[in-house]
């Protein structure tokens, strides 16, 4: 596939309307093909002792970011779903919002694998504060 089904804009009008229980908590910032970058917007309730994002905030922007990715690939299958996820802690992350940039490795008929760095809003790509590698089922 050489371009995306799905645009920033649709993507989130299905987020918006799937996923309300964690919408307000996330901004789709790029889709582009086989990948995307998602903003977590961080508040009090992504923290952890000791003032850092806690690791399940950093695993849902991980997730959902693939998810975006995915879809912006395929169009908007609600039932892809999370087979395997894997997150590696890098460093301490900043009481910051966090980016997650998601690469679509392989997107097969039926699985879909890759990888997302999540950092720091204020850092950069090369200097993440996690890992994930994920595969997801299609429907």
């Amino acid at each position: 596939m050489s371009g995306t089904v799905l645009d920033a804009a649709a993507l989130d009008a299905f987020l918006a309307r799937e996923f309300p229980q964690v919408y307000d908590q996330l901004r789709i910032e790029n889709v582009a093909p086989m990948g995307a970058r998602v903003r977590l917007l961080v508040d009090t309730r992504h923290l952890r002792p000791g003032g850092t994002v806690s690791g399940p905030s950093m695993m849902l922007l991980g997730d959902v970011t693939f998810y975006i990715a995915i879809l912006a690939m395929i169009g908007p299958e609600a039932l892809t779903v999370t087979t395997n996820m894997t997150l590696n802690f890098l460093r301490k992350p900043a009481n910051e919002d966090l980016l997650c940039e998601a690469r679509i490795l392989k997107l097969g008929r039926r699985l879909v694998t890759g990888d997302c760095l999540i950092y720091s809003a204020s850092g950069s790509v090369d200097k993440p504060v996690a890992q994930a590698t994920l595969t997801y089922a299609r429907p």
